[in-house]
This record gives structure tokens, C-alpha cells and sequence, in this order.
């Protein structure tokens, strides 16, 4: 009976036909046949293996249509594509239940899924797969399935059940990602839309086996590519419950340029508004173009802040930010000294793409005056004692096949010690670049001929106050040669002020041609003539006239149309000379090469104070009937014409110095490097032949040069009087210094008078490489990314920019410590004999104490105060996929701290480093 049965299945195989039209292959090779069966064996039995006792996913159908006609349809197939399948041990097909078993590191596809695992059983009947892994000799479960549907994949941990034709499944103990985030639970539904259903799940951010933080819940719910919905859940760290929970929860689950969400609050204490939560509130992300996050914060002495941030971005045109805030703090606790302000400051940043004729930008950096004074930074406070903030919106266009183009600017600066704002508005540049009309020629002189034009229009507004009467003192003393620097009394810069603002406007225009020639002398030298013709446009003018009455010289504006035009030229010769020195013998030290650029110039300028020209006026001054001269241009936005004659020739002289060390032969390299031990030493001065005293000008000099593989940079600058100087006393009894016209090395006083001297010292230490370049960086974090698996995108490389262009803002975990530090120090000494000294060291680093955290610190001493400035201390502790941050100002009127905890992203956890404050932690 056996040998009948065995016959007969022999008979029946060649005329069978894989079920459903299915054909199994190997990928990328030719499919190797099924092993035909002669009779199953006790050890691999398909029948002794019994699929669970689930609900079927979906009733099947019969396909077969009756009709009443003789002619029968074939029915269409289900399915759709062609299906793959197969297995590195065995495949074994069943024709009497219609299924198909595959055994070791077997795999199924069909579209887009595709199923990996050691056991997989095709139902052909029911269209359903069903994968686990198998018990090897020792107990242990192997070839666990992983599921792939399109860009989602499933860990399983035990087995699962599929219908290829619905896109069903049912799923035991299963990890699959959700953009950031990790999804677990012990029994998983999945609908054809891709949501799934998790029965005792988990949410988590962590990437490890055993996360550091997840969201338990007996019920969760994911919408693929909208959100993860959660019944009642409560928050574990380390697996550790804690009381924190919700009855529900909805996580984005949307890729990072779509997800909208809470933003979760900071909190800490100031000085003077007292406990804080700062920056509650929620981000929106309305499209793929544009976000925007609106944040409040709540003061426990009575103040409120409101923020919003947006950012924006058009692929391949520009990208920006917008940010607003407002703060509003009235104290009912200090009724001695009431404190009751409203301030508010925007910052606005856009950038074009490199693209086309024209470019629009914008840097604003603007607010009230005490925004700064009195709303604190917790990440960076450096901008709360800093003065002075500028910005810029412009657009620039060149005017394609021709030689000219055109920008229009606003510009803002406002200084917050002072309360001074200036508008330049608008600032309008038409620009022709240089042309040579004599390039064919083979004379040197007019080959090298060049000829441009500058066109400027500004219109400016300023807040400093005028006097109606009266010509300030500063005036006098400017043109006496003395500088005023008392602080400037200015108008209230508000709506309420702005119609006298805009009267006191002033504004005017520049016309520049620039005609220089370059060419070969002697040889070894090149010479520079060149000419600049200056030509200003103004609607007004002031006439001078002294008042007896008042014992002043009073001002009146002249309107109506008026020129200011002048011109100067020069010539400039410079050359190259080297020196070399050689050291004999194998010393560390192989050569030494001083560079020396010397030049000399000859510039000369006519005297436009001639009154001939009408650009200065002579006027009575006092009663004693003394003269002096004003421009009567003084204090318009481009000035007036120069005043006196110069005829000066120019000395200035530039020194390199390089030494060529040779390399180490015992560690292997024996290449020689290029050290620099002066990187710079400039000297500069001018002698005016014109001038009736004080002919020779002070000799400028600086000098820069660094140490330790440019660790540490050294800069000098200052400048030496050459004349004498002469002690007397003036009426008071007090002993006054005065400058005479006198050499100093005649009158046995040296060289001359050191009037000002410079020094500033740098540096940043720690024991990674430094000096490399911004392209540098970013090449080895995208390689270090792309190394540990990563995939690139545009979140991706927006974020390695943004390492790469603020490093100060991210914490490199692997670094043990950095240490940067500089110290000023500055010396200056008026004609007059009185000295002043200030000096200042500022310090800044951080520290790692252990593997997860970290102190970093930022301070300084002011000398001359005898004071600790403005100081910061931090400790940072990395948590994997968290971070905390704790910032604290222990002195000054910014005493605060501030405690922040936040999620990393998972680009940040790849690479090693960490944000410090991100506008898109959330």
C-alpha cells in the first residue's frame, strides 16, 4: 500500500501547478528547484506543525463565478504582483493543506513587504504568512522574523501573522520605529493603512534594548504619519514608575519638518522677577515652508513674557527666522523703588539662495533700549552686557551684460548705554565696476588704466538733539583738534517723536571715481598711481555768524541746491625682499626666512578750506575778536571737503618671520613644517612737507603671532608721538603737559612719547585636534554620521551646519576639557600728560568630570575695577537620549538660574555631541 501511494504522488507532481501563479526564487540567482519529497521524515514533518488558533484575518471568498452558459471565466487574481520566496535550507510544499514551508534564513516578498525568519509557512489558501523563529539544541529562540512594509520595519521578538492581500497582521511582542520614536508591545493589530494597534505598549525616544525613559500604556494606538495616541499612561526612567502620567497622550508622528506639538517649560529664579516658567507653549508646523513656536512665561513677582519664533524656508530661493518678544513686569513689591516696564525686541534673518541677477537679505536685531538691562539670556548672557546691536535689510541687483549694478539698504544701529538710535534710511549704492578702455595697448601705464564710478544716496535719522542756537562745543573742539566724549543728549526714540525726527533728518549724496594704473618699475618694484574724484550733493548748507549779543557763534541752514567737490591722488612703489639664514648641521631648527615689504607713497591734496571754493568760512568767535574756521558742511551724513593742504610722502614697512623645522625620523616623519614665529610686524607713518608744524605723523606699529601650534595668539598695536613734550603750570598751580614742535631725540626724550599700547592674548586649549577649518568639521561629522549607519537628509545636514557654524553652542562629550581664555589690556596717554589703564581676563570652558557630565563655566576679572565681571556657571548631564542642562549667574544684576531638560534628537545622540539650547528642542 505504501509503494501504491508513493507511485501515485510521483505521477500527480508533474501535473501540479504552483498555487495562486506564485514562483519562488533566489535573489540574484537562478531558483533552485523544490526538493521533492519520497516520504516525510519523524525529524521534519510539516504536517506535525500546527499554525495557533487565531481569527482568520479575512474570510476567503470563493472566486469561481456560476453561470447558466457553457463558457467559464477565469477568475482574476488576487494577486497583483509576482511573489519571491526562499530559503537557505529547505522548501517544502504541502498540496493537501496548500501551503509552502521555508526554513532557515528564508525570506518572502511581495510589493513592498518583505518578510525575513527562520520559519516562514505560506497559506496559499488563506493568502497569510506566518513566521517564527526556531529553538535551536540549546533552548535558545534563533532567527527572530523582521518585517519590512515600505520604510516601516517590525522587530519581532515571537511570531506573526500576515495577509499579504488585506496587509492584516496580527503581531507577538514586537519593536517597530516611529520617525524618533520606538513603539513595543506584547500583541500588535496592523491595518492595511499601516495604523497599528499595541496591546501593554511602550513609547520611547531611546534607541537602546533597555531605553532610559518610556511612556507605559495598557492601550496605544499609532496613525502612520499623523500620531501616536495613548490611553492612560505614566512616565518611566531606568524602568523606575514614576507619579508623572496623563489620562491620554497624543506624539506626533510626522517627520521633523511636519510635527507640531507642546513645548515644554523651563523653570528657575531670578533676582528680581523672582521663580519662573519660561517658554511654555506649542510649536506649529503648518506646512513643509513654515513653523512657528508661541511661548509665554509667568513670573512670580508679577511678570508675564509672550514669544514667537518662526522659521521659514523655500527650497533652492531662501530660508529665515522671525522671532518676537514681548515682556511686561510690574512689581507690586518694591513700592520705595517701583519697577513697571514694557519692553520688547525682534530679530529677523533671512537669506537668499545663490540664484539669478538679485539677492535680498535681512539681519534685524532691534528693541527697546532697556530689553537687555533688564530680560536675561539663560544660554548666553554675554548679549545682556553688551551696548551696541546693528542691523541690515538689503537687495542687491546686477544688471546683467553691462557693467553696473545696484544695492538698497536700511540700516539700524542703537546703542542701549546711551539711547542713541541712527536710521539710514534708505542707503541706496549704484556701483560700475572698473573698466580699462586702454587694455590693448602694450604701454604698460594705459594698459593697466582703470576707470569706476560710485553712486550714494543715504537719508539718515538720528535721535541726538541739536540745539536751535548755538554751535555745540563739540564743534569747537573738533576743529581745535580736541574730542568731546561726553555722552550725547538724545530725543526718546517713539511714534510721539518721530515727525521732529524725520525734520532733523539729514541726507545728501556721493558721487566717488576711483582711476588708478598699476605697472612695473626698475624691475623688482611695482608702482601705483591712482586719483579719486569726490563729488557731494546736499539741499542745504550753514552759515556762521556771531552773535555779540550772546557772546556765540550762532548757525543758520541755507536751503537750496549745493556741491562739495574735491579730489586727491597718489603714488605708491613697493618690493619684496627675503633673507634667509641656513643653521649647519642636524638641528631642530633647519632655516629662518624674514619677509620685508617696504613702500613708499606720495599723496597730495589741495587746500579746499581756500575761501575761494566757498567750503569753509571764517567767523568771529569771541569778543576779543579771535577767528576760526567751520566747514559749512560740519556734521552732514558724508561731511565736507578736507580741510588743508597735504603734500606727504608715506613710509610702510611689513616683516614675516618663518622658521622651517625638521621632522621627527624616529616616529616616521621626516617631512619639515613651516612655523611662524612673527606673522606680522607693520610700521607706518607719513611726513606732510604742506604742514606750517608737526609735520612727521605718529609711528604706527602692530605685530600678531601665535604659539603652540596656534593655541595661543598674541596681538600688539599702539602708536608713538615723535615730538617732545613740556611741563608747565597754568593758573591754577597744576602742572600740565603740552606738545611742542620739537623732535623728541633733540630734546633727550628717546624716540617719543608712547602715546597708546594694545595688547590682547587668546587662546583655547584642550587636548583634540585644533585649527581646522569649518570644511574640515563638517567633513568628519558627516563621515563619523554616515560611518555609525546614518542615513543623510535635509534635517540631517541643517544640523551638522549648525555644529559646524556655532561649536560654542554643543557639548562634544569625548573631549575631556577645554579651556579658552584672554586678557586685554590697553594703555593710553592724552596730549595733556593724564594715563589711563584699563586691563581685563575673561575665562570660559568646560570640564567633563565623568563620562555623562560635564561643567562649563564663563568668567572674568576687570583690574582695573578690582571686580569678578559678569559670570556663568553650568553642568550639563548627558542621559543618552536626554539632557540636562543647569545655567547659573551667582552675582551681578543678573543673579538667576535656570534648569532645562530635553529630549536630543537622534542626529545629536549619533554624533556624539549635544545642543546646548536649540529653538527646535520640543
Amino acid at each position: 500500500m505504501r509503494n501504491t501511494w508513493i507511485c501515485l504522488l510521483l505521477i500527480l507532481i508533474p501535473l501540479w501547478s504552483i498555487p495562486q501563479g506564485a514562483m519562488a526564487q533566489k535573489r540574484g540567482q537562478t531558483s533552485a528547484p523544490e526538493r521533492r519529497i519520497v516520504a516525510p521524515d519523524t525529524v521534519l514533518n510539516p504536517n506535525s506543525l500546527v499554525l495557533p488558533d487565531l481569527d482568520p484575518l479575512q474570510e476567503v471568498q470563493d472566486t469561481i463565478p456560476k453561470t447558466d452558459t457553457t463558457t467559464v471565466v477565469p477568475p482574476k487574481s488576487d494577486i497583483q504582483t509576482t511573489i519571491k520566496y526562499y530559503a537557505e535550507d529547505s522548501i517544502i510544499t504541502d498540496f493537501t493543506q496548500n501551503r509552502v514551508y521555508l526554513y532557515n534564513d528564508a525570506w518572502f516578498e511581495y510589493g513592498n513587504i518583505r518578510l525575513d525568519a527562520d520559519l516562514i509557512i505560506i497559506d496559499w489558501d488563506k493568502s497569510e504568512l506566518f513566521a517564527t523563529g526556531v529553538t535551536d539544541s540549546l533552548g535558545n529562540i534563533i532567527g527572530n522574523p523582521i518585517f519590512k512594509e515600505g520604510n516601516t520595519t517590525y522587530e519581532i521578538r515571537k511570531e506573526m501573522r500576515y495577509n499579504f492581500k488585506s496587509q492584516k497582521a496580527i503581531i507577538k511582542d514586537v519593536v517597530t520605529e516611529q520617525q524618533d520614536g520606538l513603539l513595543r508591545g506584547t500583541t500588535i493589530k496592523k491595518d492595511q493603512d499601516g495604523s497599528i494597534y499595541l496591546d501593554h505598549g511602550y513609547y520611547t525616544t531611546c534607541n537602546l534594548a533597555t531605553p532610559h525613559w518610556h511612556i507605559s500604556a495598557a492601550k496605544i494606538k499609532s496613525i502612520r504619519g499623523k500620531q501616536v495616541v495613548t490611553g492612560p499612561f505614566n512616565l518611566y526612567f531606568n524602568n523606575i514608575p514614576t507619579p508623572a502620567g496623563l489620562p491620554f497622550g497624543i506624539i506626533p508622528d510626522t517627520p521633523d519638518e511636519k510635527a507640531s506639538g507642546i513645548v515644554f517649560p523651563s523653570y528657575g529664579q531670578e533676582q528680581v522677577r523672582g521663580f519662573f516658567l519660561r517658554n511654555f507653549g506649542y510649536y506649529f508646523a503648518f506646512n513643509d515652508y513654515i513653523h512657528t513656536r508661541v511661548t509665554g512665561d509667568v513670573y512670580s513677582q508679577g511678570g508675564y513674557g509672550a514669544k514667537a519664533a518662526t522659521i521659514y524656508k523655500k527650497r533652492y530661493r531662501f530660508n529665515g527666522s522671525f522671532d518676537l518678544d514681548y515682556q511686561r513686569f510690574k512689581s507690586p513689591l518694591t513700592e520705595l523703588n517701583p519697577l513697571d516696564y514694557n519692553t520688547v525686541w525682534v530679530r529677523w534673518s533671512h537669506q537668499p539662495e545663490s540664484r539669478g541677477n538679485s539677492r535680498f537679505s535681512a539681519s534685524v536685531n532691534a528693541g527697546t533700549t532697556n530689553y537687555n538691562n533688564v530680560v536675561i539670556n539663560p544660554t548666553s548672557f554675554i548679549t545682556n552686557v553688551n551696548s551696541e546691536f546693528s542691523s541690515n535689510v538689503s537687495y542687491s541687483k546686477t544688471f546683467q551684460g553691462t557693467p553696473f549694478s545696484m544695492s538698497a539698504n536700511l540700516r539700524h544701529s542703537q546703542n542701549v548705554q546711551t539711547d542713541e538710535v541712527n536710521l539710514i534710511l534708505p542707503d541706496i549704492s549704484v556701483n560700475m565696476n572698473r573698466q580699462n578702455p586702454f587694455q590693448n595697448v602694450k604701454f604698460e601705464p594705459l594698459k593697466t588704466f582703470n576707470v569706476a564710478w560710485n553712486f550714494n544716496l543715504q537719508n539718515s535719522i538720528n535721535n541726538r538733539i541739536t540745539p536751535n542756537f548755538g554751535v555745540e562745543n563739540s564743534v569747537l573742539q573738533q576743529n581745535q583738534g580736541v574730542t568731546d566724549f561726553n555722552q550725547p543728549n538724545v530725543l526718546p526714540f517713539n511714534l510721539a517723536n518721530l515727525p521732529q525726527l524725520l525734520a532733523d533728518a539729514d541726507n545728501g549724496a556721493r558721487n566717488t571715481i576711483p582711476i588708478t594704473s598699476n605697472f612695473t618699475l626698475f624691475k623688482y618694484f611695482t608702482g601705483t598711481a591712482s586719483m579719486n574724484l569726490t563729488e557731494l550733493w546736499y539741499l542745504e548748507r550753514i552759515n556762521f555768524f556771531y552773535n555779540p549779543a550772546e557772546n556765540r557763534v550762532d548757525k543758520i541752514l541755507e536751503p537750496g541746491f549745493n556741491r562739495v567737490s574735491f579730489y586727491n591722488s597718489s603714488f605708491n612703489m613697493n618690493t619684496n625682499i627675503y633673507g634667509f639664514y641656513n643653521f649647519k648641521g642636524k638641528k631642530k631648527i633647519e632655516a629662518i626666512r624674514h619677509h620685508m615689504q617696504p613702500s613708499i607713497g606720495f599723496n597730495y591734496t589741495p587746500d579746499f578750506s581756500n575761501p575761494a571754493f566757498g567750503y569753509y568760512q571764517w567767523v568771529q568767535v569771541d569778543s576779543s575778536g579771535r577767528s576760526q574756521l567751520f566747514s559749512r558742511h560740519q556734521g552732514f551724513i558724508f561731511g565736507g571737503a578736507p580741510l588743508g593742504e597735504a603734500r606727504a610722502i608715506s613710509f610702510n614697512l611689513r616683516n614675516v618671520v618663518e622658521a622651517k623645522i625638521r621632522g621627527d625620523e624616529e616616529s616616521g616623519d621626516g617631512k619639515s613644517k613651516k612655523i611662524p614665529l612673527l606673522q606680522s610686524l607693520n610700521l607706518s607713518t607719513n611726513y606732510n612737507f604742506a604742514a606750517d608744524s608737526f609735520n612727521l605723523a605718529p609711528l604706527n606699529f602692530n605685530t600678531r603671532t601665535s604659539f603652540f601650534e596656534d593655541k595661543v595668539s598674541v596681538n600688539f598695536s599702539g602708536n608713538i608721538d615723535p615730538y617732545a613734550r613740556r611741563q608747565s603750570l597754568n593758573s591754577q598751580g597744576q602742572l600740565i603737559e603740552r606738545r611742542v614742535n620739537q623732535f623728541a631725540w633733540t630734546a633727550g626724550q628717546g624716540i617719543g612719547t608712547l602715546r597708546s599700547l594694545q595688547m590682547n592674548i587668546n587662546g583655547s586649549l584642550n587636548p583634540s585636534r585644533n585649527g581646522r577649518s569649518p570644511g574640515e568639521v563638517r567633513e568628519q561629522i558627516t563621515n563619523d554620521f554616515l560611518q555609525q549607519g546614518g542615513i543623510m537628509n535635509e534635517f540631517v545636514e541643517e544640523e551638522i551646519n549648525r555644529i559646524v557654524n556655532d561649536p560654542s553652542q554643543y557639548i562634544d562629550w569625548d573631549i575631556p576639557w577645554n579651556l579658552g581664555f584672554g586678557y586685554n589690556i590697553a594703555y593710553s596717554r592724552s596730549q595733556n600728560g593724564q594715563t589711563n589703564i584699563t586691563s581685563a581676563v575673561n575665562i570660559n570652558g568646560d570640564v567633563k568630570i565623568s563620562d555623562k557630565w560635564k561643567i562649563n563655566f564663563n568668567g572674568g576679572y576687570d583690574f582695573r575695577t578690582a571686580q569678578i565681571t559678569q559670570t556663568m556657571i553650568g553642568i550639563a548631564r548627558d542621559l543618552h537620549c536626554w539632557q540636562m542642562n543647569v545655567n547659573w549667574i551667582p552675582f551681578g544684576r543678573f543673579t538667576s538660574y535656570n534648569v532645562d531638560i530635553r529630549v536630543k534628537s537622534s542626529i545629536l545622540q549619533d554624533l556624539k555631541v549635544s545642543r546646548r539650547r536649540s529653538f527646535f528642542d520640543r
